[in-house]
């Protein structure tokens, strides 16, 4: 089935945007046109452009272009309502990198807009529709492990292992600000995993706060052995999550461990466990999961029952900045980001909703949202969103030219 490519215009041309202008000029290149991108230091976007051959336009230029159907919003998380709120105002669909705002409350009224003007509003993280997150959704539901009843999610990171001479203990020192340390910009991840697997939560509770008496432990940093101001935004979040279905949650997410990262997503049943990989990753390559049974000792490999894995860690950069030689598990060259822009395109051909729909991002945001507000008031914080889990993707489509078929069909439509 062949349709009409959606035209995209990417604003944001940082370490992320490799990745995304990658997948959607190659790997998504059936259902995507990308019709420029454009970066506040328009050094970025001229070195994108040049990488990609795509055009190097001003934001400007991108939402004044009609064509233009989709933008994707890959700025910093502090930027990324004001964006939105522009693309949208020039009537525009968005995907926004994750997550969708900085702000609970600022993110609602922007999908409010969206949902008055008839606009697409989705947002990431997308790694749920990787083959590792869509192969254990389906042996959850297929009553493989029996009734789920503890999902176990931790992401202890030392930011001060990286070697970088810019590298700080935060992901946003010119942020720092609630809605942008490690627990939205990771733990994100975690949450949208467990909202894919599991369903909506309807309370959460917990603590989280930002570690006094911190100092640069980089030893390359310029300012390495001083105190690092304290920030508004928490650096050790520990929550409980009550979800719909029945299921407790845990989500531990700490950037004041130290390397190596220990990630990973365990949910537990009444049959069985699944043993998940880092979900900031769509799997394979060393991104697999084990599984374990009632009855049959030790653990066993989960099998694989879709596509959309990351890229081999061998893929050669194109004309890369800086060369070097590849790494396994290198996200911002190798993973898989950008399917939920796809998955938003065929949507808008089918005229079905995304995947990567608005409620669920605003759902998950509000998990975090809520864990900050329990914390600060010592309160059970109670849900005020809900939301369905996501369509899961067709099975059987493991790879190959065929692949989009997966998104494209669901169990219901697609005949052989």
């Amino acid at each position: 089935m062949a349709f009409k490519k959606v035209k995209v215009g990417v604003v944001g041309c940082g370490n992320i945007s490799y990745t995304y202008l990658y997948n959607l000029t190659r790997t998504f290149s059936d259902i995507i046109e990308v019709a420029g991108c454009s970066d506040l230091i328009p050094e970025k976007s001229k070195a994108r452009s040049e990488i990609f051959d795509i055009p190097q336009r001003t934001t400007e230029e991108l939402l004044n272009d009609p064509e233009i159907e989709i933008i994707v919003n890959i700025t910093e998380i502090i930027n990324h309502n004001n964006v939105t709120d522009m693309a949208l105002k020039a009537g525009k669909h968005v995907y926004s990198e994750k997550m969708m705002s900085h702000s609970f409350e600022d993110a609602a009224k922007t999908i409010a807009y969206a949902k008055e003007h008839g606009l697409r509003f989705g947002a990431g993280p997308d790694t749920y529709l990787g083959g590792v997150l869509q192969s254990a959704r389906k042996i959850i539901d297929d009553g493989v492990i029996g009734e789920p009843i503890l999902a176990h999610a931790i992401c202890l990171r030392g930011r001060g292992a990286n070697h970088s001479p810019m590298a700080v203990d935060f992901k946003h020192p010119n942020g720092g600000r609630t809605g942008t340390t490690i627990p939205y910009d990771v733990g994100s991840y975690y949450v949208n995993a467990m909202l894919g697997l599991l369903g909506q939560v309807n309370s959460v509770t917990g603590f989280c706060r930002f570690k006094d008496n911190k100092v640069m432990t980089n030893p390359v940093h310029p300012r390495f052995g001083e105190l690092v101001n304290k920030q508004e935004g928490a650096t050790m979040f520990l929550g409980a999550l009550n979800f719909d279905c029945g299921c407790y949650g845990s989500l531990a997410v700490y950037s004041e461990s130290f390397p190596p990262e220990t990630a990973g997503l365990t949910i537990y049943g009444t049959k069985g466990n699944l043993y998940l990989p880092d979900p900031n990753y769509y799997g394979g390559w060393g991104y697999d999961a084990t599984m374990s049974l009632n009855g049959n000792p030790g653990t066993m490999p989960m099998p694989y029952l879709f596509g959309f894995n990351d890229h081999s860690p061998e893929t050669p950069l194109l004309k890369p900045e800086v060369p070097r030689a590849p790494r396994q598990g290198d996200a911002m060259r190798f993973g898989l980001r950008g399917i939920g822009v796809a998955d938003m395109a065929y949507a808008l051909r089918l005229n079905r909703p995304q995947r990567c729909s608005e409620d669920l991002a605003l759902h998950g945001l509000e998990v975090l949202h809520g864990i900050d507000e329990s914390s600060a008031k010592h309160i059970v914080y109670d849900m005020t969103t809900k939301t369905e889990r996501p369509y899961p993707l067709c099975p059987g489509f493991m790879g190959g030219p065929d692949q989009d078929a997966a998104l494209i069909y669901t169990d219901e439509s697609y005949k052989l």
